[in-house]
């Protein structure tokens, strides 16, 4: 089950590189980029150490910021998901 999970991985993260090196980014994009990780390093901060939810803990390491960067909220349910499905 982890290798199917594992090659899902792989290939929605080839096909998501392929995307964004195929468009043209306009001016200022990776500054904004740049901009989400830093909240989201500081959302994902916040709710491991401020005690919101409790019996969780989201590690905070650039597969993690950057999914809750690209997604936003919803990143980190799924984050929370993807734990509660994967480590049980």
């Amino acid at each position: 089950m982890k290798t199917f999970w594992l090659v899902l991985l792989i290939a929605s993260a080839t096909s998501l590189g392929l995307l964004l090196l195929r468009k043209q980014a306009p001016k200022g994009s990776l500054t904004r980029f740049g901009i989400h990780l830093v909240v989201s390093a500081m959302a994902l901060y916040a709710l491991n150490f401020s005690g919101w939810v409790t019996g969780w803990y989201v590690p905070l390491n650039p597969v993690t910021i950057g999914t809750v960067a690209v997604l936003g909220l919803p990143g980190i349910g799924l984050v929370l998901g993807l734990q509660s499905m994967l480590l049980v």
